[in-house]
């Protein structure tokens, strides 16, 4: 029994190795076949990629070419579009830069192969037999660049025409209703909202505007001769210490209609220590050779004699200029007193009478001694008849109160 069990042991010990024995031959049969099949596999596909890789050029002589070919061209020629070469950037040393040398480099790597292309496709549709046109014609078409720009270039129409579409907000035009406030003077209203507020207030206030001061103040074509009533004003500069006492430095005189009949400078009697320009317009070179002051005070005096004396504040002008004239025969703008309840003042300028009054600026800056006494001369005749009717009126009233006392016996 024990040797039968031996034999058994050794007969199972030598199948065992024959078995793995056969194993390891038949695995490197196969895989020495494998290696075979694909060294037989390999070598064509090389080959199709040499195929590839290889431009083949177009034949020279135009009867070699087929009738599809001729056809391909036709398609490529109408709808391809010209093709404009991007404009390399330069590099600010004169050379190109890495990304610009790259893409032109591409670039024309694709227009050089591109004509090989159509070679191949030829060649592969023949092989194969599938038709390649699809893709041929999918090359051609325009590349992505392009087509966003002018896709971007009609967007940016499109927004340019959305804009000159939308409505344009109208400015509302000025009524008399939005100017409720009938205190302000025109020319402020003109400064700070515009001409056509102004015009309102005017039409308004029932004033019309004056275009030129002096068109307002002197009456055209009219007598320059000595009329009845005349206009004084005299400039002056400061004298003696700091320049507080004053001088007479220009005497001006006008008739009733505006026109200037009399205007000198004076000379100095003293030295000038304060000028006064910027209010008086006086300077140096105008009083240097001035009129004595002596034959300008007679002048002014043969003038006046018996005739009605208009004036702003006239009792400054008469003496600084030592004369003396007849109270009954005084027109003073400043003591009028319907023109002080007009303004609303108890000594009011000559500036605010002409704004408020004849709607006239004067004195914007350096004074003009024409000028203010033609605004004193245009107030006096603009209400004469009623101030001269009163002065007649007081004048009766006296004689009646007078003649009613009764003398004691």
């Amino acid at each position: 029994m024990s040797e039968i069990k031996a034999n058994k042991t050794q007969s199972t010990a030598t199948a065992r190795k024959v078995t793995a024995k056969k194993k390891r031959k038949q695995f490197w049969k196969n895989l020495d076949m494998k290696k075979q099949k694909f060294k037989k596999t390999a070598p064509p596909q090389k080959r199709q990629e040499k195929d590839v890789a290889q431009p083949i050029a177009p034949p020279e002589d135009p009867k070699l070419f087929s009738s599809n070919w001729k056809a391909l061209q036709e398609v490529l020629k109408a709808t391809q579009p010209e093709k404009k070469h991007p404009v390399t950037p330069k590099h600010p040393n004169g050379g190109f830069t890495k990304k610009a040398s790259e893409n032109y480099s591409k670039n024309k790597s694709q227009q050089v192969s591109a004509p090989n292309q159509t070679d191949t496709e030829k060649k592969v549709k023949h092989k194969t037999g599938v038709n390649l046109k699809a893709p041929a014609a999918s090359d051609t078409q325009q590349p992505v660049g392009p087509k966003r720009k002018k896709e971007g270039q009609e967007s940016n129409h499109e927004h340019a025409a959305k804009k000159k579409k939308s409505p344009v907000v109208e400015e509302k035009k000025l009524t008399e209703d939005d100017l409720w406030f009938d205190d302000v003077d025109p020319d402020d209203i003109e400064e700070t909202m515009g001409a056509e507020a102004a015009d309102i207030m005017r039409r308004k206030q029932g004033i019309q505007k004056n275009t030129h001061t002096e068109t307002s103040l002197v009456k055209k074509n009219a007598f320059e001769g000595l009329t009845r009533a005349v206009a004084v004003d005299c400039e002056m500069v400061g004298v003696g210490p700091g320049g507080e006492d004053s001088i007479v430095a220009r005497v001006s005189m006008v008739n009733q209609f505006g026109k200037c009949i009399y205007d000198k400078y004076v000379k100095p009697t003293e030295k000038v220590t304060d000028y006064r320009t910027a209010v008086s317009g006086i300077r140096p070179k105008d009083i240097k050779d001035g009129e004595d002051v002596r034959t300008v005070q007679r002048e002014v005096a043969e003038i006046l004699q018996g005739r009605v004396v208009v004036g702003h504040a006239i009792h400054n002008d008469l003496k600084i200029l030592l004369l003396d004239h007849p109270k009954k025969q005084i027109r003073d703008t400043q003591k009028y007193k319907p023109f002080k309840r007009i303004v609303g003042s108890g000594r009011p300028s000559l500036k605010v009478l002409c704004r408020e009054i004849l709607n006239v600026k004067v004195q914007q800056g350096e004074h003009s001694s024409v000028q203010d006494a033609q605004a004193t001369m245009r107030l006096y005749t603009l209400v004469k008849k009623q101030w001269e009717a009163e002065i007649k009126a007081g004048k009766i009233n006296k004689d009646s109160d007078k003649k009613s006392k009764r003398k004691p016996k």
